[in-house]
């Protein structure tokens, strides 16, 4: 039974493929990366709303996005995107917000979180990470339409930019942080119940595209 899963050919748009437990490896991967994300995103949340000022509590905060962005990270490296340029572009967005984080923490004295609530100016760096985070909904939604990721795409940018300008009451905010957390941990939860082939894709897809840079760059030497 085992065997006939593993050499099942698929049709793909440019011809037959099949799945290897390489490519079944990298789904494992991605979803586990979305599941460190949820739980710390939604562990962090928690502290906020629990701990309120206390600095001993937002200094957890730190390490608790070292660990978001790396499951974010593990994510954006085995996550199968067609458009290659797209795909890059989240990585770049989320190696800026890292970046962005990592030097905040040298420069302030406070726990990071509490700095960037009271400074949110400091959300035009570090929330390049919550854009390449709103990418994967995006692409989740587009792809498997489905609800919670449907709403999170434009929850997301929305909580972020009614903070950024200062439109936003703070019982709002808390009950955007709320749902987004909640959301984000069903989002997880449902993709590893998810049957492994549909996130793999159309594997002929890769393979004429990767056919295609192969072929230009042979033409650009001649």
């Amino acid at each position: 039974m085992l065997a006939e899963v593993e050499t099942q050919v698929y049709q793909g748009q440019f011809g037959n493929f099949t799945i290897t437990d390489h490519d079944r490896n990298g789904v494992i991967l991605y979803r586990s990366g979305l599941v460190i994300a949820a739980l710390s995103f939604l562990v962090g949340s928690s502290l906020v709303f629990w701990g309120g000022n206390n600095p001993e509590i937002l200094q957890l905060l730190t390490p608790l996005f070292f660990v978001f962005s790396g499951g974010l990270a593990l994510s954006l490296a085995t996550i199968h995107i067609y458009f290659i340029p797209l795909h890059r572009l989240l990585q770049l967005f989320l190696g800026i917000g890292t970046i962005s984080f990592i030097v905040l923490t040298f420069k302030t004295s406070t726990p990071v979180a509490e700095f960037i609530y009271t400074h949110p100016f400091s959300l035009l760096g570090i929330g390049f990470t919550f854009a390449a985070l709103t990418g994967i909904y995006f692409k989740e939604a587009f792809c498997f339409n489905r609800l919670e990721t449907k709403i999170l795409t434009p929850l997301v940018p929305l909580l972020l930019l009614g903070h950024l300008f200062g439109i936003l009451p703070v019982t709002t905010e808390k009950l955007l942080l709320s749902i987004w957390s909640i959301l984000f941990l069903v989002f997880a939860m449902r993709k590893v119940i998810q049957p492994i082939p549909p996130d793999i894709g159309d594997k002929s897809v890769f393979d004429y595209l990767k056919q295609q840079k192969v072929s230009q760059g042979i033409s650009s030497e001649h």
